[in-house]
Formats: structure tokens, C-alpha cells, sequence
């Protein structure tokens, strides 16, 4: 590793230390904001020694946990060592590691669950109470000891800004050529001092390339050269293509009804294989000079810029297979000028999400017959990863687009059900839902007609008719024929599985 070519700041080279001097700089009790996002640019050897020091103190007798604040989901360098000894107390604000949802469905670890652009503002606001120490990763130090953020910039401006002091991860192993991806907006976001942010289009740049962090906050600087560890896509499967293809039929009938422009808007799409199957349409398809703004720009979006399909990408970090990570370094030059990474207060604000017209494309876990979404919990009770950005851009989106095989656990599972199970997206944001069985346009529809549309369009034949007879039954109930539920049996799917594996 050349610490010349990295750590630019001759001021700083005294606080190069190991990551087990570092880790020990973390005091037993704190909050801590930690960079990742879905996987990208979060630290990879301050948790691990922090692990290790969770570990010596317990044989010690001391029992040693911290609160940990990040942008979203990391990986198990992060996530999974620190939740393998136990050692969050508190978790915020998404999360997808198999051991820290065993954790939180237990009981053993607080998860609070909050839209993605809300966390920073209400961390600096002091609702969160205070994060004492910062652990970024970054891809490099500037001259003026600024940080040259890494493969995601997520909440990292907020943490600096926040934080007493600020550990540093200086990873050898991303792209140098980052530098000078980023756009750090450095307005105020609190009231009464917010201003408009000025993103008019999705190429516009706001802000500066690094992120200012006072020198005498950077406690501590780590050299590490690892790449981020993100997962291969699987191929789409049927059920997947058929979904994207219903979702791009829809998308030339709006054209066609002048409700959308042939560039169509910018778009933004979960992550996932149904996500990547919808941009392989896009790609395949007469589609030119798309945009996107999102939150996360992943492998099917970075195919379309590579074809040209997509002239320009906003987002606040990438969740790339490792195929997609080495053409991205490999390429990074001709990337540059139409990949711009800005934080999750900017990519996930509402205010540009509407101002924009996004068409927010995200999954889900289940949707009932009047257009409740719940994307977070399954059976009601057990959290899977958290509401992510979904609901940002699902609310103020100019197109919310929910998508799900209308099957799961084999056929043991109808997605479409009478009442979801938990209600992360109310009827009132959800325009569209989308299985492979087809689509319901659920806009100016009363819940009694929106009730029809999605068991025809989008339920399984399998369940079809049960949910027809359910909703038959419920409109001559006589207790009102506004959104008619038979109470009794309106969460009786959900029970039967749990008391039998089946719906």
C-alpha cells in the first residue's frame, strides 16, 4: 500500500495506527455512525477489531456494547462480526445480515426502522441522542486533510459533522478513481435555516467532491485494501421477466396516452433480481437517453450506461456483483462524468423526488386487496431488512410501482392477500402493483374497485377465487361498503400458516 498516494495530508500521518489501536479508541456505551450503504464503501477491519475487543472484555467480565447508526445495510464485516458477539445494543436505521435479524427477532437487539432521508436530519436535530465517534471509509485524504468518500456516501457527511471524533478507514482497494465521483451538498438541513436544494435535473451537481472534516476530529487512520463484498445476481427468472414485461408494457401505454415522455422520467428501482430483470427490459428496449436518480445503482443500471441507454445515474452508493465492481475499476474513466454519488439526504429527499416526477419502481412482501404494501415483516412480527428508501420515493414519487411474485414459499404463500400482515405503504402511495400474473393501475379507483383490479390482475389462480369470495363476502356484511373486511378473517391467512406452513 503507497500511504503517499492515499493520505495526502502530511498533517495526519502521525494518527496512522492498526485497526486494533483504533478499534480501542471506541468507548463501552456510545453511539457510533458508521459508513455502508447496501453493502459499498463501509468500514472492513475497525469492526472486526472491534469485535475482537467486545470478546476480550467479556472474558474480562465486562460487558461491552454500542449503538450503530449507518446509511443502510453493509455486510458481515460490519453487520455480522458485531452481531456474532452481540455487541449492538441499538440498530438503525436497515439492516440485512441473517445473524443481527436472528438477533432482532429475539429480542437480544433495539432495531428502529426510519425512511433513509429522514435519519441524518434527525440525527443532527439531536432525536437520536449523541453519536460520539465516526468510522468512515474513504478512498483518500486531500491535501486540506478533506475525505474523498468511498463507494458510498450515505449518512458519512452527517457523522463527521456530529461526531467528537472520527476514525478513518483508508481503503487501497477501491477505485482512486472515485475522486471526484461524489457531490457533497453543504447546505443546512434543519429548520428554520433549510434552503431549496437546487437539483433541477439529474446531472446537476450542488455541492463539492469530498467531505470537510476538521483535522483535529481525525483520531485515527487505518490502511486497509479490500474490496466491498457484494453477492453475484442470479438470472431472472420466469416469474421475474414476466414482471418486467408487464411493467414495460405499461410504461409504452403511458407514453402512448401522453403521460409520459418517450425518455420516460427518472427512474429509480430497488434492489434485487425482479429490480435488475425490469432494467434488462429497459436495456433490451426502444428506450434512449434515460436518467435515473435512486439510492442505489446496481448492476442492470450500470449495463444500461455502458450501452448508452442511460445517459446519467444520482445515487448514494452502488451494490455491484464483483463482476460489475471490477468492469466499474476497470472502466471508472468513462463512468466518471455520468455517475454522481451524493448523501441520502439529497438522493432519498422528497422535495427532488417530486420535483423530479421519479418512477420509483421497489418490492415488496405482500400487498391486500385495497393497495397496502407491507415490505418489511414477515408474518406480521419478524422484520426481514427494514422500509429502506421505498417509502421516500414510493410517497412522493410521479409513478409508485410495487412488484412481487404473487407466490412465495413454494405456493404455501399467496402475496396478495385480504389484509396485510403490516402496513409500511398505505393504499394512498401505491399507484401500481405487479406480480407475473399481471398489473393493476390502482389510480382513481375506489377501494371497492381497487379491491377487483388486484385479484384479477395480479393474484395467483391459485388463491384467486378464496380472495374473491372474501371480498364478496365482506361487501354483504353490512358494516360498511367504503373498504369492506370481514374482521374475523381478515389476518386468517396469516394464522393458518403460521399454525400450518400454509395459506
Amino acid at each position: 500500500m503507497s500511504t503517499a498516494s492515499r493520505i495526502r495530508c502530511a498533517d495526519l500521518n502521525d494518527r496512522i495506527m492498526s485497526a486494533k489501536e483504533a478499534a480501542a479508541l471506541i468507548p463501552n456505551g456510545v453511539n457510533v455512525g458508521m459508513s455502508g450503504f447496501t453493502g459499498a464503501g463501509y468500514p472492513k477491519a475497525i469492526p472486526q477489531a472491534l469485535a475482537d475487543h467486545i470478546r476480550e472484555q467479556r472474558e474480562q467480565g465486562t460487558e461491552y456494547k454500542i449503538g450503530v447508526f449507518t446509511g443502510a445495510s453493509t455486510a458481515p464485516e460490519l453487520d455480522g462480526v458485531l452481531s456474532e458477539v452481540n455487541g449492538m445494543s441499538f440498530r438503525i436505521p436497515y439492516q440485512s445480515d441473517p445473524i443481527g435479524r436472528k438477533n432482532i427477532n429475539e429480542g437480544r437487539m433495539d432495531y428502529m426502522d426510519v425512511h433513509l432521508s429522514h435519519l441524518g436530519p434527525d440525527v443532527a436535530a439531536g432525536f437520536y441522542g449523541k453519536i460520539s465517534v465516526a468510522v468512515i471509509e474513504v478512498v483518500g485524504i486531500t491535501e486540506e486533510g478533506h475525505l474523498i468518500p468511498s463507494s458510498s456516501v450515505g449518512n458519512n457527511k452527517t457523522w463527521v459533522d456530529v461526531a467528537d471524533k472520527v476514525i478513518i478507514e483508508v481503503n487501497h482497494g477501491q477505485p482512486a478513481g472515485l475522486e471526484g465521483m461524489h457531490d457533497i451538498y453543504q447546505e443546512d438541513f434543519l429548520p428554520p435555516h433549510r434552503k431549496p436544494i437546487p437539483v433541477l435535473k439529474p446531472e446537476d451537481r450542488v455541492g463539492t467532491p469530498y467531505i470537510k472534516c476538521p483535522k483535529e476530529k481525525i483520531a485515527a487512520i487505518v490502511e486497509t485494501n479490500s474490496t466491498d463484498r457484494n453477492s453475484s445476481f442470479s438470472e431472472p427468472d420466469e416469474a421475474s421477466k414476466q414482471i418486467a414485461q408487464n411493467i414495460l408494457q405499461f410504461f409504452d401505454d403511458e407514453i402512448k396516452a401522453g403521460r409520459l415522455p418517450k425518455e420516460l422520467l427518472p427512474i429509480q428501482s430497488g434492489v434485487g433480481n425482479i429490480a435488475n430483470a425490469v432494467l434488462a427490459g429497459l436495456n433490451d428496449g426502444p428506450y434512449k437517453n434515460l436518467t435515473s436518480y435512486t439510492e442505489v445503482l446496481q448492476d442492470g443500471m450500470l449495463e444500461m450506461l455502458k450501452s448508452g441507454t442511460l445517459k446519467m445515474a444520482s445515487c448514494t452508493s452502488f451494490s455491484l456483483s464483483p463482476e460489475a465492481n471490477q468492469e466499474l475499476a476497470e472502466n471508472i474513466e468513462e463512468y466518471k462524468d455520468r455517475i454522481m454519488l451524493r448523501q441520502q439526504e439529497v438522493s432519498n429527499h422528497p422535495e427532488v423526488i417530486r420535483r423530479l416526477g421519479i418512477i420509483a419502481m421497489n418490492g415488496m412482501i405482500e400487498a391486500d386487496i385495497y393497495g397496502n404494501v407491507n415490505s418489511t415483516h414477515v408474518m406480521g412480527t419478524r422484520v426481514m431488512n427494514g422500509i429502506g428508501g421505498s417509502g421516500d420515493f414510493a410517497r412522493n414519487g410521479y409513478l409508485s410501482i410495487f412488484m412481487t411474485p404473487s407466490l412465495a414459499k413454494g405456493g404455501a404463500i399467496s402475496t396478495i392477500v385480504p389484509m396485510v400482515s403490516h402496513v409500511d405503504h398505505t393504499e394512498h402511495d401505491v399507484q401500481v402493483i405487479v406480480t407475473e400474473q399481471g398489473l393493476a393501475d390502482l389510480r382513481g379507483l375506489c377501494p371497492r374497485k381497487r379491491a377487483l383490479e388486484v385479484i384479477n390482475k395480479c393474484a395467483h389462480p391459485d388463491y384467486r377465487d378464496r380472495l374473491l369470495d372474501y371480498f364478496e363476502r365482506a361487501t354483504k356484511n353490512g358494516r360498511g361498503q367504503h373498504t369492506p373486511h370481514n374482521l374475523a378473517e381478515a389476518l386468517s391467512w396469516h394464522e393458518n400458516f403460521e399454525e400450518t406452513g400454509k395459506m
